[in-house]
């Protein structure tokens, strides 16, 4: 049976590729999402991209993960360090969370250095830029066949 993985993209990452790519690269999100699924193909699994800039659809997103996901990935941009309520969805989930971001989080401003989703997920990949969505379907096969 195919895996499926949720990919759920949080607030300005629709502007990958031109935001800061200093910082972000240069990829866009399509690019990263065309990687991904490439990735996933050979991996056998299925991944769906999504991304909002609205914290209660991200929310909604991670409580209807389950009904049709096996593991959900989260890059939730700044609602990473502010959203009590994002917490408290992958709390419930009850499926396998892994939290990804673009930059390393933990050498940019102190504030970006605390994450609500961390306490949620199983892991964390930071400062790989796109790459890092392809780490984390790597660590998500391993997850899920950990658990046949």
């Amino acid at each position: 049976m195919t895996s499926k993985i949720l990919v759920l993209n949080g607030p300005n990452l629709n502007l990958l590729g031109t935001r800061e790519p200093e910082v972000y690269g240069k990829e866009t999100l399509a690019d990263i999402e065309a990687a991904s699924a490439a990735c996933a193909e050979g991996l056998g699994m299925t991944v769906e991209f999504r991304q909002t800039n609205t914290e209660g659809e991200l929310v909604d997103w991670v409580q209807q993960a389950k009904a049709d996901n096996d593991l959900l990935i989260v890059n939730a941009g700044a609602y990473t360090h502010t959203s009590v309520a994002l917490l408290d969805a992958l709390l419930s989930c009850d499926i396998p969370v892994i939290e990804v971001h673009l930059s390393n989080i933990h050498q940019r401003e102190d504030f970006r250095h605390h994450s609500y989703v961390s306490k949620a997920a199983q892991g964390m990949i930071c400062g790989f830029g796109g790459y890092g969505y392809e780490m984390a379907l790597h660590a998500a096969s391993r997850i899920l066949n950990k658990q046949d």
